[in-house]
């Protein structure tokens, strides 16, 4: 990247604003914004810092910079730290960047800095716990099961979810949170089915349930945000992201398998699902999308009010993309149409609201984020169904590049930046 044209700073500038910058980066980064927006906001801090616009370097693990401080240039790299989403930070910390006073001093952006990243969770544990279960609850519907099926997985999701939590506040790696999330979520599921069974409780609808429940585990932000840096050319950003999501998919996968093996369970074929009158089906699926919109905006730390605008979006544009699907529209550009509309609903909501716009984007496009292709392929590879793996596959890789299509020509279409 190419230094601009503005006038470079005296050298009296100290060195902790080039620190001020590294960590201001950082924590944009690691709480979930896109490479794309991490660069211009540090762009932003850096005139507030009396820098000049750095090159920035982004990858998972880490950030460089390449700052001018009066004649002499400066590199300088920082760790990032474990990823985590958390939209009030990305809004306070572009807030900060975006602030009406030209410069500030190091020690003020520093303090800032500090509060920000102090801030406890909206949410508790518990909360979070049953925002989910409701979600799995949700995503069971969505894919054809029953009110049984349906409770189970609420079940099973809020009880990974809330192991997920416990253990992040222990510091356990993404990966092995994953996996013991996965087990438990999964163990869960087929513990409560059984118990039911012997009530006298019939599933008929039992793997659409089952993959349901951990579905809460796919890393959707990893995965459609790297497939959008991609394409604004951010790759190396891109490329450690869609790795570290991959990963997670493949952890998540094999948790699934080791409980499949004990438990005997087959995904396919998938059964049909409940008869339901078609319009109670539709209003069905609209409950059910938000709930599960709303579930992922608390997970990722959303206000209250925008957690019932991102239900509210899900809603609208999920339905939108059902219907076209019903109607006999392929997955992909359904997943593009539902996708694009949600970036117009979303820019114009948060320019009227106020508000952060990846809150209002993230949650809708995450639920539609084919889960139940994702993981059955990886599970069918692993038991040596490749036909069936390459099939599902195929339809997943082709609805989440739909996905980060959309949303690219939504920003195309109308400037993101406030």
């Amino acid at each position: 990247m190419t230094q601009s044209d503005n006038k470079r700073p005296e050298p009296g500038v100290p060195d902790d604003s080039i620190d001020m910058l590294l960590r201001f980066a950082a924590m944009m980064f690691r709480s979930g914004g896109t490479a794309t927006r991490t660069r211009e906001l540090v762009g932003a801090m850096a005139h507030r810092l009396n820098l000049e616009t750095p090159s920035v370097s982004l990858t998972l693990e880490s950030v460089t910079l390449s700052v001018y401080r009066g004649s002499e240039q400066f590199v300088a790299i920082r760790e990032i730290g474990p990823p985590g989403i958390d939209f009030r930070r990305l809004g306070e910390l572009e807030r900060l960047a975006n602030a009406p006073e030209a410069t500030a001093p190091p020690h003020r952006i520093a303090t800032e800095l500090a509060e920000i990243e102090s801030r406890a969770p909206r949410y508790s544990g518990w909360q979070m716990a049953i925002a989910i279960g409701l979600a799995s609850g949700g995503f069971a519907f969505l894919n054809g099961a029953a009110l049984p099926e349906m409770a189970t997985a609420a079940i099973g999701g809020g009880t990974g979810q809330g192991l997920r939590w416990w253990l992040t506040r222990r510091q356990l790696t993404d990966f092995g949170t994953a996996a013991l999330a996965a087990v438990t979520a999964a163990g869960t599921y087929v513990l409560v089915a059984a118990l039911a069974h012997r009530a006298g409780i019939a599933f008929s609808h039992y793997a659409a349930g089952f993959i349901s429940t951990i579905l809460f585990l796919i890393p959707g932000v990893s995965l459609i945000a790297g497939l959008f840096d991609l394409l604004q050319h951010q790759t190396v950003a891109a490329l450690s992201r869609l790795a570290h999501g991959a990963l997670i998919l493949f952890i998540v996968a094999s948790g699934l398998s080791i409980v499949m093996t004990v438990a005997s369970i087959e995904l396919l074929p998938r059964s049909a699902p409940a008869e339901l009158a078609y319009p109670l089906r539709l209003s069905l699926r609209a409950v059910a999308s938000f709930v599960a919109g709303c579930g992922f905006a608390m997970l990722f730390n959303s206000a209250p009010f925008l957690v019932v605008v991102a239900g509210i979006v899900a809603l609208a544009a999920n339905s939108v993309r059902l219907v076209l699907i019903d109607m006999g529209m392929l997955l992909a550009p359904a997943a593009f149409i539902a996708a694009f509309s949600i970036g117009i609903i979303a820019v114009l909501a948060s320019r009227r609201l106020d508000a952060e716009l990846m809150a209002i984007v993230t949650p809708p496009v995450v639920i539609m984020i084919p889960g139940l292709y994702a993981f059955e392929m990886l599970v069918l590879f692993n038991r040596g169904q490749m036909l069936e793996a390459m099939q599902a596959s195929g339809a997943g890789i082709f609805v989440i590049s739909a996905l980060a299509m959309g949303l690219s020509v939504a920003r195309l279409a109308v400037p993101w930046e406030r």
